[in-house]
């Protein structure tokens, strides 16, 4: 704009605009003003993060909203109070009268048992067809819904691990009933977890136990970022084409010995392109290549060998011409009176 008086141009800077940080204080409050308008449905989900329906009998209403619902709220309200303080995860670590909160975009795994829920439920089965699977049983997650100010349905869940341990089956279990022993009466009962563990609302999610969170989704930050940085360095430097749908980043992600082997390499000191596709035809492996010359990554086992070809995992013995997968190496020192290769 053009200041009339000295007729030079002012700049007008305009700030950048900030990324709006969930409130799980407010959220808490509001939860509690219409906690009586709250419904619940619950899902059983196994260690392959599927979810099943499970129904529950009415005088257990109350008892669900308690268990899930207001524990966390009743928790969060009473510690604020407190001191208690909601810091981002993946900044923080174990302090004292800390929750956590990370976007659910960062937990693959509660993103995609959320999607199932949402856009997958008439697909999803009844667990009265897989009470059998009661080992694989992961976690439960609560879903609760209410009316929002708007007239649209809002939903959160909260989710908590399962131990199929702690579970009782009909078959080997007896009731204590008064000085009476009697026969259980139930396929299977099982212990719900009293303590706060995780909430999911929104695109948020919150973390009151950090260790039970990390196992329930099989979440380890710190190995992402490193399988992140990893990735970074070898798309700069390799080329790389990969199935519809697949990136280098989501190959990686939750596998740790994939991830371990590339914490160990130099990336920027490995082989360039051209020798690691001659390593890879001198092995008689099935590494492929597009027109452009762009390895092709069309699922983890390609993934697995083009990290195994940067570790030069590969090698052919001179003594009977077998070629072999090396699971583990030890370099060798120097023999006597030999001085250092590369002098």
């Amino acid at each position: 704009m053009e200041n009339e008086v000295t007729g030079a141009i002012e700049v007008t800077e305009v700030a950048e605009p900030t990324e709006e940080v969930f409130d799980v204080f407010h959220w808490a409050n509001e939860i509690d003003e219409v906690k009586n308008n709250v419904s619940v449905e619950l899902f059983l989900f196994n260690k392959n993060y599927t979810p099943y329906r499970v129904r529950y009998a009415d005088s257990l209403t109350a008892s669900a909203k308690a268990m899930f619902m207001q524990e966390a709220t009743g928790f969060i309200i009473k510690e604020a109070d407190k001191g208690l303080v909601c810091r981002e995860y993946e900044k923080s670590d174990g302090e004292d009268h800390v929750i956590y909160r990370t976007k659910l975009a960062n937990v693959g795994r509660a993103e995609t048992l959320l999607h199932l829920i949402e856009h997958e439920y008439k697909n999803i089965d009844s667990w009265s067809d897989h009470v059998d699977e009661f080992k694989k049983v992961k976690g439960i997650l609560a879903k609760f819904s209410y009316p929002g100010n708007d007239g649209e349905t809002k939903t959160f869940y909260i989710a908590k691990a399962l131990s199929p341990s702690s579970a009782l089956r009909g078959g080997t279990s007896w009731e204590l009933n008064g000085e009476n022993f009697e026969p259980f009466s139930a396929e299977v009962a099982m212990k719900m977890p009293e303590d706060n563990q995780v909430a999911i609302i929104g695109d948020t999610v919150v973390i009151f136990n950090q260790s039970k969170f990390e196992n329930l989704f099989q979440y380890d930050y710190k190995a992402q970022v490193i399988a992140d940085e990893k990735a970074k360095e070898i798309q700069e430097k390799y080329k790389l084409s990969f199935a519809e749908g697949l990136t280098l980043n989501s190959l990686l992600q939750d596998r740790k010995p994939l991830v371990k082997k590339l914490q160990a390499l130099d990336i920027a000191e490995e082989m360039p392109q051209e020798k690691l596709v001659e390593y890879a035809d001198e092995m008689q492996l099935e590494l492929m290549t597009d027109d452009d010359g762009s390895i092709i990554i069309m699922d983890d086992k390609d993934l697995t060998m083009f990290v195994n070809l940067l570790s030069e995992d590969y090698y052919v013995s001179p003594v009977n011409g077998r070629r072999y997968e090396i699971k583990s190496k030890k370099l060798l020192g120097e023999p006597e009176g030999e001085p250092p290769r590369g002098n």
